[in-house]
């Protein structure tokens, strides 16, 4: 038996026409959105499936009200509903990629158009107009293919970008260590590494080919040179949910080079397959429930993000103890529950993502009567940050989440939610 808690709006997956939309909890506590469209008719599909309480992870956000979210996203940008600014901005540099993956919410590779650089240091100065000191995401395709973006990465820097992110899938800043380190000199702090688990199969799935080892040598190379590196998996159900521990355990091996893992729990947009059966759908609590069951973390680690909407995803840190073990910070270092500024949480997501400036270590940094020196020291060096971003599609977009979204795009001089700018019908024909 299924009760409805919860009203809020949706788009209907073909036509993408706002509608209202339900969420409906069973007797198990597994929660779906149900929503119906009089042209293409009725669509459900899970959002929760009841590994934790979702009463208590809502922590009482209150549902969208009903004269919100009408129009979106119709001609989206950030309007007087949205609820917070930018944390971060993403920024796409170029449409190319050396790369064809199986799944990518940008569809990269699928022309070789791309922005001059000059087109592209004046959205950069229309991003910090409008956004004041974001951490500006460098993105694509596959951004490093561009020979002037460590020119752009110092531009954006100088501009005033509080910090500058690299997405990238890491093969040229393994393969040619000068052109990272030019990145590294021109101010790059954070590059998010698509890493999607410990084992070549699953590269060979995701990705169409053998990627382990490059990947492992551009966290090298990007240590060596201090500059932070977030491990970011696509989680993708049957080919590396059973990799979650083996990941985590390999990221606290390559501390203080590896900053964080920051799952991304597959959503169906951009380039994907066909919208999988409900089965297929890997949610927010059962990607926590699985960490924890393939580690020894307690899910209790595990917060609400503090920069979006509950739903949007979580975050834990922990002090990496000898041989890699766990020491959850949750209580120490997390303590509120409730969102920030956009500026307090973009200062927070960068503390914990950048690679601190070298400094000796303390002796007895392992004692369980740590002074504080020493855990600060810790905290900057031998600490690890969990946290998980579950995007949404044209089946599961909730307006209310959408309305909470801190990690925009820019597109021709709009600042966009993420989410609303990847927006993708079912029956997309691509290419």
């Amino acid at each position: 038996m299924e009760t409805r808690i919860r009203e809020t709006r949706s788009v209907c997956p073909v036509c993408l026409q706002n509608l209202p939309a339900a969420l409906l909890r069973d007797d198990l506590g597994r929660v779906v959105m149900e929503k119906r469209c009089p042209a293409h008719g009725t669509f459900r599909v899970p959002v929760w499936r009841g590994a934790l309480d979702f009463d208590a992870w809502l922590l009482g956000t209150p549902p969208l009200p009903g004269d919100r979210g009408l129009r979106c996203p119709e001609d989206c940008g950030i309007c007087a509903e949205h609820e917070i600014g930018s944390c971060c901005c993403l920024l796409e540099v170029t449409r190319r990629c050396n790369l064809r993956c199986r799944f990518c919410f940008a569809n990269g590779g699928e022309s070789a158009e791309e922005p001059s650089l000059d087109a592209l240091k004046d959205a950069v100065r229309d991003i910090v107009g409008q956004c004041g000191r974001p951490l500006l995401q460098l993105s694509g395709g596959e951004p490093t293919l561009r020979d002037d973006l460590p020119e752009l990465v110092r531009f954006a820097r100088e501009t005033g970008c509080g910090y500058v992110q690299l997405n990238t899938n890491g093969l040229r800043l393994a393969r040619e260590p000068d052109y990272a380190r030019k990145l590294a000199d021109a101010g790059l702090d954070i590059v998010f590494l698509q890493f999607d688990g410990t084992r070549d199969e699953i590269y060979e799935t995701l990705r169409g080919a053998p990627l382990l080892d490059v990947k492992k040598e551009a966290i090298r190379v990007c240590s060596a040179l201090r500059v932070g590196v977030t491990l970011v998996p696509t989680v993708v159900r049957g080919v590396n949910d059973d990799d979650l521990g083996a990941l985590v355990r390999l990221a606290a091996s390559l501390a203080p080079g590896v900053r964080g893992v920051h799952f991304q729990p597959v959503s169906y947009f951009g380039r994907y397959p066909e919208t999988p059966e409900a089965a297929a759908r890997y949610t927010l609590d059962e990607l926590m429930a699985d960490i924890a069951g393939q580690t020894d973390i307690p899910v209790s680690s595990f917060m609400p993000s503090r920069c979006d909407h509950p739903l949007c995803g979580f975050h834990a840190g922990f002090l990496i103890g000898p041989e890699g073990a766990l020491r959850p910070l949750s209580s120490i270092t997390h303590s509120s529950h409730s969102r920030g500024s956009a500026n307090d949480n973009r200062e927070y997501v960068a503390r914990h993502w950048r690679r601190a400036p070298e400094e000796p270590a303390p002796e007895g940094r392992f004692s369980d009567e740590m002074d504080f020196d020493v855990f600060l020291y810790r905290l900057r060096h031998e600490s690890l940050t969990l946290s998980a971003m579950a995007f949404q599609d044209a089946m599961n977009l909730n307006i209310e989440r959408l309305h909470s979204c801190s990690l925009h795009v820019y597109d021709e001089g709009k600042i966009k939610p993420f989410c609303a700018k990847y927006l993708t019908p079912i029956g997309y024909d691509r290419p």
